[in-house]
């Protein structure tokens, strides 16, 4: 990993990473994973959480985390990291709404730990990359696992944050609530969640979970936070069924895609109902039954004729399988319904790119989608590599070198960003805003390098 990735993360995750005991926790994948539907039911739960810490919900990034860990964290400026192990440990909403109300306590309560510029323009799966090289540095006592200088003087800071856990956590708790509590929510799912955990803390460490050694817990928390939720007077509305609903959507689609092995075990023949409808449809699309997964899907989408993420999937399945062609309609529809989705717009160009020989008007349309998808997704990697690949099979190599750079700027890789912009500049026109970001890219790595 290159050391000008430099980590920006709050003392939740700095602390899980000093506690860390033994490498083979850092061997698990940990992969980024992108999904429209499950990061704008966590937007929509969060919003309330967010503005009662006046924060607007488009300042937050929410990014999953493929991992059967229980962890949660923020790095990179607004972005907010959720594991997928911590999603499946949680029965409702109410429980991820307060994990996050504790997050951002800690940020309120300036738990945090500075880093470089570099970070705030690195993909997020750079962040999760020197995240990982971190922990197996500390683990390891190789600095070398992180980049140089990534631990620089990280004997002084562990002892300083491992002095200071539990009372950061009571802090951030506390703020949890003051925040729950403005915007109306109750604590109660974030002292379930607390419960489930209790039991952990008296296991080995290298038994306990990512959130328990970077969340110090006591029983004096629970109970802290149990006395808010039995305070008299308070009157706290139940959570919508709507809210109930896409948790249980958003289970079932993560068990699918993760677990689809576990599908059968999980929704018996018997439950008909979306959810597990769902789960079948994902499942039997990773277990490569193409028949099936169809079906389903297009059952799933009789049922719910304005559903943009079904119609997504259903893009997905078939460019997966190979039909490129016939998966054009599926994406072009979930793009009509939810024209703001960065990724749903993505796949749709990476299908017209790659249906565009006998349609050169496709890199066209591709392109326009791209540039649009990029002010929503100015981290994807991949919107700049779809990118360049489209301006290259139009022959604008200068255009394509550009995208390159920027790709390479996101993974860190600072002297080919350089190169590729570099070369860029000679073939684009003079003072365009594409010359213009060139030089910015160049600009850029001489000043962090």
């Amino acid at each position: 990993m290159k050391n000008i990735l430099k980590t920006q993360i709050l003392y939740s995750l700095t602390i899980s990473l000093f506690l860390v005991i033994g490498l083979p926790r850092f061997a698990q994948a940990q992969t980024v994973i992108r999904d429209s539907e499950i990061e704008a039911y966590l937007s929509e739960w969060f919003t309330p959480i967010f503005k009662a810490n006046d924060m607007q919900p488009n300042q937050v990034k929410i990014i999953l985390v493929q991992s059967n860990e229980i962890n949660a964290f923020v790095a990179g400026g607004s972005n907010i990291f959720f594991y997928t192990g911590l999603i499946d440990r949680t029965d409702n909403p109410d429980e991820l709404i307060g994990v996050m109300a504790h997050e951002l306590g800690h940020i309120s309560g300036g738990h945090l730990v500075r880093g470089r510029a570099a970070m705030e323009r690195a993909s997020y799966e750079s962040i999760i990359g020197t995240i990982i090289g971190v922990g197996a540095a500390v683990a390891t006592g190789n600095a070398g696992a992180a980049g140089a200088g990534s631990l620089a003087a990280n004997s002084v800071a562990e002892r300083r944050f491992l002095s200071k856990a539990r009372t950061f956590e009571s802090t951030a708790d506390q703020a949890a609530i003051k925040s729950m509590n403005r915007a109306n929510i109750s604590p109660e799912g974030l002292m379930t969640f607390l419960e489930k955990l209790e039991g952990e803390e008296f296991l080995p460490n290298s038994q306990q979970s990512e959130y328990i050694r970077s969340h110090p817990l006591t029983r004096n928390r629970i109970e802290s936070v149990q006395a808010a939720v039995e305070k008299p007077g308070q009157d706290y509305p139940p959570v919508s069924e709507k809210w109930t609903d896409q948790h249980a959507r958003m289970k079932a689609k993560l068990m699918g895609f993760i677990n689809p092995e576990q599908v059968a075990w999980k929704y018996d023949d018997s439950d008909q109902s979306v959810p597990a409808n769902y789960a079948r449809a994902v499942a039997y699309y990773r277990q490569n039954q193409i028949d099936k997964a169809l079906n389903k899907v297009n059952a799933l989408i009789s049922q719910e004729p304005n559903n943009p993420y079904f119609y997504e999937l259903k893009g997905q399945m078939l460019f997966e399988f190979g039909r490129i062609k016939e998966s054009l309609p599926a994406y072009q529809k979930a793009i009509d319904l939810l024209p703001q989705s960065g990724l749903i717009r993505t796949a749709l160009a990476h299908a017209q790119i790659e249906n565009a020989g006998d349609q050169p008007k496709l890199l066209n349309e591709a392109i326009e989608n791209l540039n649009r998808a990029a002010q929503d997704e100015p981290r994807s990697t991949e919107v700049q590599r779809l990118l360049a690949t489209a301006y290259g099979r139009q022959g604008k190599d200068a255009y394509a070198r550009l995208h390159l750079g920027e790709e390479a700027l996101l993974q860190g890789k600072m002297d080919y960003a350089k190169q590729q912009a570099t070369t860029a500049l000679k073939g684009l026109p003079e003072n365009s805003a594409s010359a213009l970001r060139a030089k910015d890219i160049i600009a850029f790595v001489d000043k962090n390098k």
